[in-house]
Protein backbone atom coordinates (compact mmCIF):
# COMPACT_ATOMS: atom_id res chain seq x y z
CA UNK A 1 0.00 0.00 0.00
CA UNK A 2 2.53 2.32 0.92
CA UNK A 3 4.83 1.43 -2.38
CA UNK A 4 1.06 2.53 -4.71
CA UNK A 5 0.77 5.67 -2.57
CA UNK A 6 4.57 6.53 -3.17
CA UNK A 7 4.09 5.60 -6.63
CA UNK A 8 1.21 7.81 -6.88
CA UNK A 9 3.32 11.18 -5.25
CA UNK A 10 5.83 10.34 -7.29
CA UNK A 11 3.71 10.59 -10.61
CA UNK A 12 1.52 13.33 -9.48
CA UNK A 13 4.91 15.49 -8.87
CA UNK A 14 6.44 14.70 -11.55
CA UNK A 15 3.15 15.85 -13.38
CA UNK A 16 2.76 19.11 -11.76
CA UNK A 17 6.63 19.49 -12.60
CA UNK A 18 6.11 18.68 -16.09
CA UNK A 19 3.09 21.58 -16.28
CA UNK A 20 5.21 23.58 -14.39
CA UNK A 21 8.04 23.56 -16.86
CA UNK A 22 5.53 23.59 -20.34
CA UNK A 23 4.22 26.78 -18.46
CA UNK A 24 7.93 28.32 -17.99
CA UNK A 25 8.01 27.48 -21.70
CA UNK A 26 5.01 29.07 -22.66
CA UNK A 27 6.13 32.30 -21.23
CA UNK A 28 9.39 32.15 -22.52
CA UNK A 29 7.72 32.03 -26.23
CA UNK A 30 4.88 34.52 -25.48
CA UNK A 31 8.15 37.05 -24.07
CA UNK A 32 7.29 40.25 -26.82
CA UNK A 33 10.07 41.43 -29.06
CA UNK A 34 10.93 44.99 -27.56
CA UNK A 35 11.68 47.98 -30.36
CA UNK A 36 12.05 51.17 -28.64
CA UNK A 37 11.97 54.20 -31.17
CA UNK A 38 13.23 57.15 -29.81
CA UNK A 39 13.81 60.32 -31.99
CA UNK A 40 16.03 63.38 -30.87
CA UNK A 41 14.17 66.73 -29.62
CA UNK A 42 11.20 66.31 -31.45
CA UNK A 43 8.07 67.81 -30.14
CA UNK A 44 4.97 66.82 -28.90
CA UNK A 45 3.15 68.52 -31.36
CA UNK A 46 5.75 67.35 -34.59
CA UNK A 47 3.61 64.29 -34.85
CA UNK A 48 0.13 64.20 -36.88
CA UNK A 49 -1.12 62.01 -33.90
CA UNK A 50 -0.87 65.02 -31.51
CA UNK A 51 -2.53 67.54 -34.05
CA UNK A 52 0.52 68.66 -36.56
CA UNK A 53 -1.42 70.05 -39.46
CA UNK A 54 1.56 70.83 -41.65
CA UNK A 55 4.87 67.98 -41.45
CA UNK A 56 3.31 64.49 -42.48
CA UNK A 57 4.17 61.75 -40.58
CA UNK A 58 1.76 58.82 -41.51
CA UNK A 59 3.83 55.60 -40.99
CA UNK A 60 4.28 56.56 -37.29
CA UNK A 61 0.19 58.27 -36.92
CA UNK A 62 -0.56 54.18 -38.39
CA UNK A 63 1.76 52.79 -35.76
CA UNK A 64 -0.39 55.22 -33.10
CA UNK A 65 -3.56 54.31 -34.58
CA UNK A 66 -2.91 50.42 -34.36
CA UNK A 67 -1.89 50.87 -30.53
CA UNK A 68 -2.42 53.28 -27.78
CA UNK A 69 -1.43 57.36 -27.33
CA UNK A 70 -0.42 58.32 -23.99
CA UNK A 71 -1.17 62.08 -23.59
CA UNK A 72 0.43 62.53 -20.59
CA UNK A 73 3.68 60.83 -20.62
CA UNK A 74 7.05 62.89 -19.88
CA UNK A 75 10.71 62.38 -20.78
CA UNK A 76 13.48 62.01 -18.21
CA UNK A 77 15.03 65.87 -18.88
CA UNK A 78 14.60 68.61 -20.75
CA UNK A 79 17.72 67.64 -22.63
CA UNK A 80 19.54 64.77 -24.03
CA UNK A 81 21.74 62.95 -21.99
CA UNK A 82 20.05 62.75 -18.53
CA UNK A 83 16.73 62.09 -19.84
CA UNK A 84 18.14 59.20 -21.56
CA UNK A 85 19.96 57.81 -18.18
CA UNK A 86 16.71 58.34 -16.45
CA UNK A 87 15.29 56.14 -19.22
CA UNK A 88 17.71 53.88 -18.82
CA UNK A 89 17.67 53.23 -14.88
CA UNK A 90 14.28 54.05 -13.84
CA UNK A 91 15.89 57.04 -11.81
CA UNK A 92 14.13 60.27 -11.86
CA UNK A 93 16.58 62.85 -11.81
CA UNK A 94 16.86 63.15 -8.07
CA UNK A 95 18.58 60.21 -8.03
CA UNK A 96 19.65 59.48 -11.12
CA UNK A 97 23.60 59.09 -11.90
CA UNK A 98 23.64 61.58 -14.82
CA UNK A 99 21.59 64.76 -14.19
CA UNK A 100 23.25 66.97 -16.84
CA UNK A 101 24.69 67.03 -20.29
CA UNK A 102 27.92 67.10 -20.74
CA UNK A 103 30.33 69.73 -19.45
CA UNK A 104 27.17 71.15 -17.11
CA UNK A 105 28.84 69.39 -13.81
CA UNK A 106 30.13 70.99 -11.17
CA UNK A 107 33.88 70.23 -12.02
CA UNK A 108 32.87 70.75 -15.62
CA UNK A 109 33.80 67.19 -16.65
CA UNK A 110 31.07 64.77 -18.29
CA UNK A 111 29.57 62.16 -15.80
CA UNK A 112 29.00 58.90 -17.42
CA UNK A 113 26.27 55.97 -16.20
CA UNK A 114 27.99 54.37 -13.95
CA UNK A 115 28.78 50.88 -13.71
CA UNK A 116 26.47 50.52 -10.61
CA UNK A 117 23.30 51.66 -12.56
CA UNK A 118 21.54 48.45 -13.83
CA UNK A 119 19.88 49.40 -17.62
CA UNK A 120 16.87 48.34 -19.46
CA UNK A 121 19.17 46.30 -21.20
CA UNK A 122 20.80 44.15 -18.22
CA UNK A 123 17.31 43.69 -16.71
CA UNK A 124 16.34 42.37 -20.39
CA UNK A 125 19.18 39.94 -20.59
CA UNK A 126 18.21 38.08 -17.12
CA UNK A 127 14.85 37.59 -18.65
CA UNK A 128 16.99 35.98 -21.82
CA UNK A 129 16.81 38.75 -24.33
CA UNK A 130 19.55 39.46 -26.98
CA UNK A 131 20.07 43.50 -26.52
CA UNK A 132 21.05 45.86 -28.89
CA UNK A 133 21.15 49.68 -29.30
CA UNK A 134 21.81 51.30 -32.74
CA UNK A 135 21.64 55.23 -32.83
CA UNK A 136 22.43 57.60 -29.86
CA UNK A 137 23.65 56.50 -26.85
CA UNK A 138 25.03 59.58 -25.41
CA UNK A 139 26.46 58.14 -22.03
CA UNK A 140 29.40 57.34 -22.71
CA UNK A 141 31.66 60.32 -22.93
CA UNK A 142 34.94 59.57 -20.83
CA UNK A 143 34.06 56.04 -23.06
CA UNK A 144 34.73 54.16 -20.09
CA UNK A 145 32.45 51.68 -17.74
CA UNK A 146 29.47 53.94 -19.88
CA UNK A 147 29.95 52.27 -22.97
CA UNK A 148 26.91 50.13 -24.01
CA UNK A 149 28.47 47.16 -24.09
CA UNK A 150 29.57 47.34 -20.49
CA UNK A 151 25.69 47.90 -19.83
CA UNK A 152 24.17 44.88 -21.09
CA UNK A 153 23.64 45.30 -24.79
CA UNK A 154 25.33 42.74 -26.74
CA UNK A 155 25.59 44.58 -29.99
CA UNK A 156 26.04 48.73 -30.74
CA UNK A 157 26.35 50.91 -33.62
CA UNK A 158 26.09 54.55 -33.49
CA UNK A 159 27.49 57.64 -31.03
CA UNK A 160 29.20 57.14 -27.42
CA UNK A 161 29.08 60.89 -27.42
CA UNK A 162 27.22 63.64 -27.57
CA UNK A 163 28.95 66.27 -30.16
CA UNK A 164 29.68 63.41 -33.01
CA UNK A 165 25.99 62.83 -32.92
CA UNK A 166 25.34 66.38 -34.21
CA UNK A 167 25.92 65.57 -37.65
CA UNK A 168 24.34 63.73 -40.50
CA UNK A 169 27.93 62.82 -42.25
CA UNK A 170 29.89 61.78 -39.51
CA UNK A 171 33.11 59.99 -40.96
CA UNK A 172 32.84 57.79 -37.97
CA UNK A 173 30.63 55.54 -35.61
CA UNK A 174 31.09 52.99 -32.99
CA UNK A 175 30.62 48.98 -33.97
CA UNK A 176 30.44 47.97 -30.39
CA UNK A 177 34.10 48.52 -29.12
CA UNK A 178 35.61 49.70 -32.31
CA UNK A 179 35.74 53.01 -34.00
CA UNK A 180 35.09 52.69 -37.57
CA UNK A 181 35.34 54.75 -40.57
CA UNK A 182 32.11 55.03 -42.62
CA UNK A 183 34.06 55.40 -46.45
CA UNK A 184 33.16 58.63 -48.17
CA UNK A 185 31.91 60.22 -45.48
CA UNK A 186 32.82 64.86 -45.45
CA UNK A 187 31.28 65.83 -42.65
CA UNK A 188 31.67 69.63 -43.46
CA UNK A 189 30.98 69.27 -47.02
CA UNK A 190 28.12 67.29 -45.84
CA UNK A 191 28.97 64.71 -48.37
CA UNK A 192 28.76 60.29 -48.08
CA UNK A 193 26.19 58.54 -46.45
CA UNK A 194 23.72 59.66 -44.43
CA UNK A 195 23.39 58.66 -41.27
CA UNK A 196 19.69 58.03 -40.69
CA UNK A 197 19.59 56.15 -43.76
CA UNK A 198 22.55 53.80 -42.05
CA UNK A 199 21.09 53.41 -38.37
CA UNK A 200 17.67 52.27 -40.45
CA UNK A 201 19.53 49.33 -42.44
CA UNK A 202 21.82 48.62 -39.31
CA UNK A 203 18.26 48.38 -37.46
CA UNK A 204 16.50 45.83 -40.38
CA UNK A 205 19.61 43.79 -40.61
CA UNK A 206 19.77 43.13 -36.89
CA UNK A 207 16.22 42.79 -36.73
CA UNK A 208 16.76 39.97 -39.76
CA UNK A 209 19.41 38.40 -38.15
CA UNK A 210 18.15 38.04 -34.50
CA UNK A 211 14.96 36.64 -35.35
CA UNK A 212 16.69 33.62 -36.51
CA UNK A 213 17.68 32.89 -32.73
CA UNK A 214 15.44 31.48 -30.02
CA UNK A 215 15.51 34.26 -28.32
CA UNK A 216 13.47 37.59 -28.05
CA UNK A 217 15.05 40.75 -28.78
CA UNK A 218 15.33 44.16 -27.30
CA UNK A 219 16.08 47.20 -29.91
CA UNK A 220 17.12 50.86 -28.85
CA UNK A 221 16.70 52.40 -31.62
CA UNK A 222 18.15 55.92 -31.33
CA UNK A 223 17.52 58.22 -34.66
CA UNK A 224 19.55 61.69 -33.92
CA UNK A 225 16.88 63.20 -36.37
CA UNK A 226 15.31 66.21 -36.00
CA UNK A 227 18.50 67.26 -33.69
CA UNK A 228 20.78 70.42 -35.16
CA UNK A 229 22.08 69.96 -37.26
CA UNK A 230 19.48 69.89 -39.90
CA UNK A 231 20.33 68.91 -43.38
CA UNK A 232 18.82 66.65 -45.44
CA UNK A 233 19.93 65.29 -49.50
CA UNK A 234 18.34 68.12 -51.19
CA UNK A 235 15.94 65.18 -53.19
CA UNK A 236 13.70 64.83 -49.95
CA UNK A 237 12.76 67.68 -49.73
CA UNK A 238 10.18 67.29 -52.39
CA UNK A 239 7.57 67.06 -50.42
CA UNK A 240 7.87 70.57 -48.94
CA UNK A 241 10.36 72.42 -51.34
CA UNK A 242 7.12 74.53 -53.02
CA UNK A 243 5.28 75.44 -50.10
CA UNK A 244 4.54 78.50 -49.61
CA UNK A 245 6.09 78.83 -46.51
CA UNK A 246 8.00 81.87 -44.78
CA UNK A 247 11.83 81.11 -44.99
CA UNK A 248 13.43 80.65 -41.78
CA UNK A 249 17.09 81.30 -42.86
CA UNK A 250 19.59 78.67 -40.74
CA UNK A 251 22.88 79.91 -40.31
CA UNK A 252 25.71 77.60 -40.43
CA UNK A 253 28.52 77.24 -37.31
CA UNK A 254 29.22 74.12 -35.31
CA UNK A 255 26.22 72.66 -36.72
CA UNK A 256 25.95 72.57 -40.35
CA UNK A 257 22.58 74.13 -41.14
CA UNK A 258 20.63 74.15 -44.71
CA UNK A 259 19.74 76.96 -45.31
CA UNK A 260 15.79 76.53 -45.17
CA UNK A 261 14.90 75.70 -41.84
CA UNK A 262 10.93 74.68 -42.57
CA UNK A 263 11.82 72.72 -45.47
CA UNK A 264 14.53 71.00 -44.09
CA UNK A 265 12.72 70.46 -40.73
CA UNK A 266 9.79 69.16 -42.19
CA UNK A 267 11.68 66.90 -44.69
CA UNK A 268 13.65 64.94 -42.01
CA UNK A 269 10.82 64.43 -39.80
CA UNK A 270 9.03 62.89 -42.52
CA UNK A 271 12.64 60.84 -43.63
CA UNK A 272 12.67 59.84 -40.21
CA UNK A 273 8.88 58.68 -40.83
CA UNK A 274 9.70 56.96 -43.77
CA UNK A 275 12.46 54.80 -42.79
CA UNK A 276 10.61 53.87 -39.51
CA UNK A 277 7.97 52.67 -41.51
CA UNK A 278 10.74 49.87 -43.26
CA UNK A 279 11.44 49.22 -40.00
CA UNK A 280 8.24 48.45 -39.34
CA UNK A 281 7.85 46.76 -42.54
CA UNK A 282 10.49 44.25 -41.75
CA UNK A 283 8.50 42.94 -38.36
CA UNK A 284 5.63 41.87 -40.61
CA UNK A 285 7.91 40.37 -43.49
CA UNK A 286 9.19 37.97 -40.83
CA UNK A 287 6.10 37.73 -39.34
CA UNK A 288 7.02 38.46 -35.40
CA UNK A 289 4.67 41.85 -35.75
CA UNK A 290 2.23 40.13 -33.43
CA UNK A 291 4.22 38.94 -30.60
CA UNK A 292 6.71 42.60 -30.62
CA UNK A 293 6.24 45.39 -28.73
CA UNK A 294 6.76 49.17 -30.72
CA UNK A 295 7.04 52.12 -28.12
CA UNK A 296 7.73 55.24 -30.02
CA UNK A 297 8.38 58.61 -28.55
CA UNK A 298 11.40 61.16 -28.24
CA UNK A 299 13.66 62.30 -25.76
CA UNK A 300 12.86 65.99 -24.73
CA UNK A 301 10.73 68.50 -26.09
CA UNK A 302 11.55 70.83 -29.75
CA UNK A 303 14.60 72.92 -29.94
CA UNK A 304 13.70 74.28 -33.46
CA UNK A 305 10.46 76.00 -33.47
CA UNK A 306 10.40 79.75 -32.29
CA UNK A 307 8.08 81.03 -29.30
CA UNK A 308 7.93 84.26 -30.32
CA UNK A 309 7.14 83.07 -33.89
CA UNK A 310 5.48 79.64 -34.05
CA UNK A 311 5.39 78.01 -37.18
CA UNK A 312 5.02 74.05 -36.42
CA UNK A 313 3.45 74.25 -32.95
CA UNK A 314 6.03 71.82 -32.39
CA UNK A 315 4.72 72.02 -28.53
CA UNK A 316 1.25 71.28 -28.64
CA UNK A 317 -0.72 73.30 -26.29
CA UNK A 318 2.61 73.08 -23.84
CA UNK A 319 4.82 76.39 -22.78
CA UNK A 320 7.92 76.45 -23.48
CA UNK A 321 10.38 74.07 -25.83
CA UNK A 322 13.94 71.86 -24.81
CA UNK A 323 15.70 72.98 -21.81
CA UNK A 324 12.66 74.66 -20.08
CA UNK A 325 10.66 72.77 -17.57
CA UNK A 326 7.09 73.80 -19.03
CA UNK A 327 4.88 71.29 -20.34
CA UNK A 328 6.91 72.05 -24.02
CA UNK A 329 10.21 70.89 -22.72
CA UNK A 330 9.37 68.09 -20.95
CA UNK A 331 6.04 66.31 -22.37
CA UNK A 332 6.59 64.31 -25.44
CA UNK A 333 4.72 62.14 -28.16
CA UNK A 334 3.96 58.35 -27.04
CA UNK A 335 2.79 55.91 -29.00
CA UNK A 336 3.21 51.71 -28.15
CA UNK A 337 1.60 49.09 -30.50
CA UNK A 338 1.59 44.89 -29.39
CA UNK A 339 -1.37 43.44 -31.32
CA UNK A 340 -3.53 40.93 -29.02
CA UNK A 341 -2.23 43.01 -26.08
CA UNK A 342 -2.56 46.77 -26.86
CA UNK A 343 -6.50 47.72 -28.19
CA UNK A 344 -5.77 49.57 -31.16
CA UNK A 345 -6.88 53.34 -31.36
CA UNK A 346 -6.93 53.67 -28.00
CA UNK A 347 -5.55 56.92 -25.55
CA UNK A 348 -4.63 57.17 -22.40
CA UNK A 349 -4.08 59.69 -20.16
CA UNK A 350 -2.19 58.03 -17.68
CA UNK A 351 0.53 60.15 -16.09
CA UNK A 352 4.00 58.41 -16.91
CA UNK A 353 7.62 58.98 -17.44
CA UNK A 354 10.69 57.76 -18.83
CA UNK A 355 11.54 56.30 -15.26
CA UNK A 356 8.51 53.83 -15.83
CA UNK A 357 9.89 51.66 -18.53
CA UNK A 358 12.23 50.03 -17.14
CA UNK A 359 9.51 48.29 -14.24
CA UNK A 360 7.56 48.24 -17.19
CA UNK A 361 9.46 45.45 -19.33
CA UNK A 362 10.46 43.98 -16.28
CA UNK A 363 6.81 42.72 -15.73
CA UNK A 364 6.29 42.18 -19.00
CA UNK A 365 8.94 39.51 -18.90
CA UNK A 366 8.27 38.20 -15.25
CA UNK A 367 10.99 39.90 -13.46
CA UNK A 368 11.17 41.91 -10.31
CA UNK A 369 13.71 45.01 -10.95
CA UNK A 370 17.41 44.50 -9.56
CA UNK A 371 17.53 47.90 -7.49
CA UNK A 372 14.78 48.41 -5.15
CA UNK A 373 15.53 52.26 -5.42
CA UNK A 374 14.41 52.93 -8.87
CA UNK A 375 11.23 55.48 -9.05
CA UNK A 376 9.54 54.18 -11.83
CA UNK A 377 5.65 52.54 -11.91
CA UNK A 378 4.93 49.57 -14.47
CA UNK A 379 2.94 51.16 -16.79
CA UNK A 380 1.58 47.68 -18.28
CA UNK A 381 -2.01 47.92 -17.13
CA UNK A 382 -2.43 51.28 -18.68
CA UNK A 383 -0.86 50.00 -21.96
CA UNK A 384 -3.32 47.18 -22.39
CA UNK A 385 -6.66 48.69 -21.04
CA UNK A 386 -6.73 47.64 -17.46
CA UNK A 387 -6.79 51.36 -16.30
CA UNK A 388 -8.39 50.11 -12.72
CA UNK A 389 -4.99 48.29 -12.04
CA UNK A 390 -2.88 51.02 -13.12
CA UNK A 391 -0.93 52.12 -9.63
CA UNK A 392 -0.31 55.85 -9.90
CA UNK A 393 2.60 58.22 -8.98
CA UNK A 394 2.68 60.14 -6.10
CA UNK A 395 4.57 62.95 -8.24
CA UNK A 396 6.85 63.54 -10.91
CA UNK A 397 9.90 65.34 -9.99
CA UNK A 398 12.79 67.18 -12.62
CA UNK A 399 15.30 69.43 -11.94
CA UNK A 400 17.54 71.79 -14.42
CA UNK A 401 20.47 73.23 -14.11
CA UNK A 402 21.92 74.53 -17.28
CA UNK A 403 21.84 78.70 -18.09
CA UNK A 404 18.31 79.22 -16.94
CA UNK A 405 18.87 77.16 -14.07
CA UNK A 406 19.23 75.79 -11.26
CA UNK A 407 15.33 74.87 -11.88
CA UNK A 408 12.85 72.31 -10.22
CA UNK A 409 9.94 70.95 -11.43
CA UNK A 410 7.14 68.51 -9.49
CA UNK A 411 3.87 67.09 -10.85
CA UNK A 412 1.20 65.82 -8.58
CA UNK A 413 -2.02 65.07 -9.27
CA UNK A 414 -3.41 67.95 -10.89
CA UNK A 415 -0.89 70.49 -10.12
CA UNK A 416 2.30 71.43 -11.08
CA UNK A 417 5.07 73.35 -9.19
CA UNK A 418 7.90 75.22 -10.66
CA UNK A 419 10.85 76.17 -8.65
CA UNK A 420 13.49 79.31 -9.64
CA UNK A 421 15.95 78.81 -7.13
CA UNK A 422 18.34 81.19 -7.82
CA UNK A 423 15.49 84.00 -7.54
CA UNK A 424 13.82 82.13 -4.50
CA UNK A 425 11.19 82.04 -6.61
CA UNK A 426 7.81 79.42 -7.65
CA UNK A 427 5.59 79.34 -10.10
CA UNK A 428 2.04 77.20 -9.44
CA UNK A 429 -0.04 75.78 -11.97
CA UNK A 430 -3.28 73.78 -12.19
CA UNK A 431 -1.82 71.68 -14.89
CA UNK A 432 -5.07 69.64 -15.85
CA UNK A 433 -6.80 72.32 -16.85
CA UNK A 434 -4.24 74.89 -17.60
CA UNK A 435 -1.99 72.89 -20.05
CA UNK A 436 -0.09 76.12 -21.26
CA UNK A 437 0.97 77.03 -17.98
CA UNK A 438 -0.62 80.43 -18.66
CA UNK A 439 -2.00 81.19 -15.18
CA UNK A 440 0.41 80.71 -11.85
CA UNK A 441 -1.94 80.53 -9.06
CA UNK A 442 0.58 80.34 -6.32
CA UNK A 443 -0.46 83.51 -4.61
CA UNK A 444 -3.88 81.68 -4.78
CA UNK A 445 -2.75 78.81 -3.09
CA UNK A 446 0.06 79.25 -0.49
CA UNK A 447 -0.81 76.12 1.27
CA UNK A 448 -0.45 74.10 -1.72
CA UNK A 449 3.07 75.41 -2.94
CA UNK A 450 4.31 74.89 0.60
CA UNK A 451 3.20 71.49 0.49
CA UNK A 452 4.90 70.90 -2.81
CA UNK A 453 7.91 72.20 -1.70
CA UNK A 454 8.32 70.00 1.38
CA UNK A 455 7.95 67.23 -1.41
CA UNK A 456 10.24 68.94 -3.89
CA UNK A 457 12.77 69.00 -0.82
CA UNK A 458 12.46 65.36 -0.12
CA UNK A 459 12.74 64.21 -3.81
CA UNK A 460 16.41 64.19 -4.71
CA UNK A 461 19.82 63.11 -2.86
CA UNK A 462 23.13 64.86 -2.98
CA UNK A 463 25.28 64.88 -6.22
CA UNK A 464 28.75 66.04 -5.70
CA UNK A 465 28.72 67.11 -9.44
CA UNK A 466 24.96 68.30 -9.84
CA UNK A 467 24.55 70.81 -7.23
CA UNK A 468 21.46 73.16 -7.48
CA UNK A 469 24.07 75.86 -7.66
CA UNK A 470 24.61 78.79 -10.22
CA UNK A 471 26.53 77.96 -12.87
CA UNK A 472 28.34 79.29 -15.98
CA UNK A 473 27.87 78.12 -19.51
CA UNK A 474 31.26 76.13 -19.70
CA UNK A 475 30.75 75.85 -23.96
CA UNK A 476 30.99 79.51 -24.24
CA UNK A 477 33.98 80.98 -25.00
CA UNK A 478 36.24 83.37 -23.39
CA UNK A 479 37.48 86.49 -24.30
Amino acid sequence: MKLVLLLVIITFATSIGCQSYAKTKEREIDKPNILYIILDDLGYGDVGFNGQDKILTPRIDQLAKEGIVFTNHYAGAPVCGPSRAVLMTGKHLGHCTVRGNPRWSLSGNPVDIDSTDVTIAEELKRAGYATAIIGKWGLAENLSHGRPNQQGFDYFYGFNRHLPAHHYYPEQVYRNEELISIEGNVTVEKKGQYITDLFTQEAKEYIRQVAKQEQPFYLHLAYTTPHYELTIPAERKALYQDKDWPLREMKAGHYLNDKNGHVTYASMVSDVDRQIGEVLDVLDELKIAENTLVVFTSDNGHEYDLLTDEFFNSNGDGRGRKRDLYEGGIKVPFAARWPKQIAPNTTSSHVSAFWDFLPTVCEITGLEPSDNGIDGLSFLPALTGNAKEQEQHNYLYWEFNESKGPLQALRKGDWKLLRFVAQNKVELYKITTDMSEKQNVAEQFPDKCKELLVILNEARTTHPQFPLTKRSNPYKKKK
